[in-house]
């Protein structure tokens, strides 16, 4: 067996990481959204994956103590599958702001969802 090794800047480093972490990933039917409008509501993120039928009670959109939004939310698709195509998403728009996805848990979730605006 033979390993070659070569030398790299630090951002071809990282995306190489990146990409191995992806293929790594363990998806579920559960999705963080970051980078959110303040002023999102459900209908908007519903809108947003219009392609997978979300309903409105499967979307919850995080909140500090206050009240105030987070700029985070959580949804539930109803597949791994429509999590895996959910995710090509990922970098676009609502708004002036582009939304990253990440895979959740239901445990991530079901916090969420406890200090979610109802």
């Amino acid at each position: 067996m033979v390993c070659e090794v070569f030398r790299c800047n630090k951002q071809d480093y990282y995306r190489a990481v990146a990409v191995a972490a992806e293929d790594q990933l363990e998806y579920t039917e559960f999705l963080k959204l970051r980078g959110l409008p303040y002023s999102v509501t459900k209908s908007n993120i519903v809108e947003f994956f219009d392609e997978f039928e979300l309903a409105e009670d499967s979307v919850h959109i995080a909140c500090r103590l206050d009240g105030k939004a987070t700029g985070e939310a959580y949804v539930e698709v109803g597949s791994v599958d429509d999590a895996r195509k959910a995710m090509d998403k990922d970098k676009m728009t609502i708004g002036s702001r582009y939304v990253e996805l990440f895979t959740s848990t239901p445990d991530e979730a079901r916090r969420a969802k406890s200090r979610s605006k109802q």
